[in-house]
């Protein structure tokens, strides 16, 4: 746990541990707001081929997951921690030039 409080700059255990449950609670708050999303748009597993289901859905479980990781952080009081975290992560994947970080 020390080399990743060292990597993430964190100072005290009950940080990390708000931080482990926000990343608990986004990961299945994005899984979970996927379905009716999916349902609204109109690909269900009923009418739609398993690969167009999974693959829409998991590419829809993206950006509802990023939203999700900083209004959560927010919540928690670790706005600045996620906000740094999203910043790194959206610019590994070439999309910092996008939203102009």
């Amino acid at each position: 746990m020390k080399k990743l409080k060292d990597r993430w700059g964190i100072d005290s255990n009950w940080q990390l541990f708000i931080i482990f449950l926000v990343f608990a609670i986004t990961g299945s708050s994005a899984a979970k707001l996927a379905s009716p999303v999916c349902e609204l748009v109109g690909i269900t597993q009923q009418n739609s081929h398993w690969s167009i289901y999974w693959t829409f859905r998991i590419l829809l479980i993206f950006p509802i997951y990023q939203v999700l990781l900083v209004s959560f952080g927010w919540i928690f009081g670790q706005f600045e921690f996620f906000w740094a975290f999203e910043k790194k992560m959206l610019s590994r994947l070439g999309l910092a030039k996008i939203f102009k970080f």
